[in-house]
């Protein structure tokens, strides 16, 4: 079991990126996609602390360890008027799950969000994944089983482009 205090929230710095990259090959690996991953230290590095940031990072530490992340990032939502905070990826590693971490770091993401006046935090969660719905529908999140996930990539992202 975690004490109280032993477990930290804390925003990612530039010396975070390789441990980052590692939590999001693991992520993928868990999520059956490692071989899509092509992020480097450098393109993440650029990402998070570059001269224009596209994401932000937070990093859960227990006993000054690295134990799991969140990347995300901030939308607008025209209907609100408001920003939103995105959750692209979180990561706790398996030795450190159901003590309490992921919550923590959905907590700390939600004083985000509130913080730079955001009506909405969302995220996508792969449909096998039982074990994440659950803990996402334990803290109160509802599926938008309505809306369906669109993306472009790779050649046809660049099609459209030069279309």
């Amino acid at each position: 079991m975690i004490e109280r205090g032993e477990l930290n929230i804390r925003a990612a710095v530039g010396e975070d990126v390789p441990v980052i990259l590692k939590f999001v090959r693991d992520l993928a690996r868990y999520e059956r996609a490692e071989n899509e991953v092509v992020a480097t230290e450098a393109s993440l590095h650029s990402s998070l602390f570059g001269q224009t940031r596209h994401a932000h990072a937070v990093i859960a530490d227990v006993r000054h360890k690295p134990v799991g992340f969140a990347l995300y990032f901030f939308s607008f939502s025209t209907w609100l008027g408001k920003p939103g905070l995105y959750l692209e990826d979180l990561y706790v590693d398996p030795q450190h799950r159901n003590l309490g971490v992921g919550k923590l770091v959905l907590k700390t993401l939600a004083q985000i969000a509130l913080e730079h006046g955001c009506g909405r935090f969302e995220w996508s969660v792969l449909d096998w994944n039982e074990p994440s719905i659950k803990f996402y529908e334990k803290l109160g999140a509802e599926a938008q089983s309505e809306w369906v996930k669109y993306r472009l990539s790779g050649s046809c992202l660049t099609m459209l482009a030069e279309s």
